[in-house]
């Protein structure tokens, strides 16, 4: 993987518990999928994790809208904490108005961007020995100092694979999700995501349970296409329609993420646990 070295800047942005803005010290290390603004910073995807989520903009007329806000602000505020981060004051946006430091150094490990054009990274603090640019082997004990592992460890993000992802990291991260879950540290003591929940409104996924953040987001475009209505009767055909692909571990069987979503009237779950989910890129 590529470091990079630089600086995470968060005035005037919104940084939640997997993405957070990072200014490289030589803007032309970034990938050519990478879209960074006119300084040269851009929006970092966490490779491998998924916090709740604090501003979602859902599709028609739902809005802006936020998972359990204790957790999910919990696992920000984490992030920022861990990368150094002291003091931080925030908008009723979520956009961060001042901020002790401004900047703090770090450097990221990164090899693809996102269809968004965000580099999908993993991100640590302070300054590497290694050089600016250099490509690096990712092992073991580099990933357990990564913020990514860190949020893992503390149970504030859930394990979200992707196929470009290293197997043997998959494997490290997955450990440390596993113990979290093990010891119920943070979203783990409310997590119902296999347990299955019952969807009465819009409230019950955004302030009552705690799910899985992609299907946290799946349900809010579902409820946003049919006008708020909650029924979910054509839940799972349009979960296929989106196209969403899936690896299930460890058979290796490929097939549709609504195939892992049971839907039983108004109770959801899902079948298989997320460290057992490697999602396709698209």
């Amino acid at each position: 993987m590529k470091l990079i070295q630089g600086n995470f800047r968060i005035l005037k942005a919104a940084p939640d518990g997997d993405s957070i803005r990072f200014y490289p010290n030589n803007p032309e290390l970034w990938d050519e999928r990478v879209q960074p603004n006119r300084t040269g910073g851009a929006q970092l995807r966490l490779d491998s994790i998924d916090s709740l989520e604090t501003h979602f903009q859902a599709k028609g007329g739902l809005g802006t809208q936020h998972q359990p806000l204790e957790l999910a602000d919990g696992a920000a505020n984490e992030l920022l904490k861990f990368l150094g981060f002291k003091k931080i004051t925030r908008n009723d946006r979520e956009v961060v108005t001042a901020a002790e430091p401004e900047e703090v150094p770090g450097y990221i490990l990164t090899s693809f961007a996102d269809v968004y054009g965000r580099s999908v990274a993993f991100a640590f603090k302070g300054k590497s020995d290694v050089a600016d640019g250099s490509e690096i082997f990712i092992d073991k004990s580099l990933i357990k100092k990564s913020a990514n592992y860190h949020m893992l460890n503390k149970g504030l993000a859930y394990p979200t694979f992707y196929s470009k992802l290293y197997p043997d990291i998959r494997k490290e991260l997955t450990i440390a999700a596993e113990k979290a879950r093990k010891e119920k540290k943070g979203v783990w003591e409310l997590d119902k995501t296999n347990e299955g929940f019952v969807l009465e409104d819009l409230k019950t996924i955004t302030d009552d349970v705690v799910i899985l953040p992609k299907l946290f987001r799946r349900l809010l475009g579902y409820l946003g296409i049919n006008d708020g209505s909650a029924e979910l009767d054509g839940f799972s055909k349009y979960l296929k329609s989106l196209g969403d692909r899936v690896i299930i571990l460890p058979e290796g069987h490929v097939t549709g993420f609504h195939y892992v979503v049971k839907v039983e009237g108004q109770k959801i779950q899902l079948t298989v646990q997320p460290e057992d989910l490697i999602f396709l890129e698209k």
